[in-house]
């Protein structure tokens, strides 16, 4: 079954990085547009970041460019994120996402920014 597995989160301190890493099961992302989103307490959850499934084409939301980036490895069905100069309000569960015939996501990695 499709399956969707996200890690690399943790405690970082602001102006630091992280690679979040998603790992996808059941089906081949090749011919998928995948995308990054992240939920912080008390808030929606929010995309951050889309690449298309040739990963020429990607999208960033404007509290995250310049300093996120999505990428992608068909051949071994993994999606990053990396994300340099994290700040504390980029606190929040991160969940990786694929647009099948229905949405799928991942079980989240929390990301904490603080000292």
């Amino acid at each position: 079954q499709v399956q969707l597995v996200e890690s690399g989160g943790g405690l970082v301190q602001p102006g630091g990085s992280l690679r979040l890493r998603c790992a996808a099961s059941g089906f081949s992302i090749a011919r998928y547009t995948m995308s990054w989103h992240r939920q912080a307490p008390g808030k929606e959850r929010e995309i951050v970041a889309s690449i298309s499934n040739t990963g020429d084409v990607t999208a960033y939301e404007d509290p995250v460019k310049g300093r996120f980036t999505i990428s992608r490895d068909n051949r071994n069905n993994m999606v990053y994120l990396q994300m340099n100069n994290l700040k504390p309000e980029d606190t929040a569960v991160y969940y990786c996402k694929a647009l099948l015939s229905r949405d799928y996501w991942g079980q989240g990695t929390q990301v904490t920014v603080s000292w």
